[in-house]
């Protein structure tokens, strides 16, 4: 299965076409959207053609593709305008490995779900810089923001493909990337 990983929309509509451009290039099975979608949130500037509705549209457009984390600026009413539910987090095998998607404002690489957790990758967003490290048998990812980036980061997305995970950036070009060891 390939899935493609995008954080951190902030109601961009400018950002939102370009996961569609992603999503023609990379044809993944499934799209894994780790929070943030419509609001700007309040200590960030407004996105690149902010529009919120729009934003919806198009991501109701890919709903039976879609596995959505809530995050920290996503509300209920963010969710009645979604064809599709938001989970706090989510634990899903792909290709065999134990995967636990997830915001980041809560669990990250520095605060780990409670005990009891298989976790062989864990990603997720929130700090809107993009990056794959290794830590304790265990592979922390983050696609970075795709419309905020931070600390001179990329506007990026994660693809994990059977045993392959990669960071690029909207226009497809790579900037990190890990083989993965299927005895995780």
């Amino acid at each position: 299965m390939k899935l493609l990983v995008v954080s951190d929309i902030h109601g961009s509509w400018y950002y939102a076409k370009k996961i569609l451009e992603i999503v023609e290039k990379e044809n993944p099975d499934k799209i894994v959207l780790l929070g943030d979608l419509y609001y700007h949130g309040p200590r960030n500037d407004l996105t690149q053609e902010y529009n919120p509705m729009e934003v919806s549209k198009i991501l109701n457009s890919l709903k039976d593709k879609l596995l959505v984390v809530k995050g920290n600026c996503d509300a209920e009413v963010d969710e009645m305008i979604s064809e599709f539910p938001f989970k706090e987090n989510i634990e899903i095998n792909v290709n065999g490995y134990d995967l636990f998607l997830t915001h980041g404002h809560k669990y990250n690489i520095d605060n780990l779900p409670p005990l009891g957790v298989k976790i062989d990758i864990m990603m997720y967003g929130h700090f809107h810089v993009g990056f794959i490290k290794e830590k304790d048998g265990i592979v922390f990812a983050n696609p970075g923001s795709i419309s905020l980036p931070k600390e001179n980061s990329e506007h990026s997305y994660l693809i994990l493909d059977n045993d392959k995970l990669t960071l690029k950036d909207v226009d497809g070009n790579i900037i990190q990337e890990k083989v993965l060891d299927k005895k995780m």
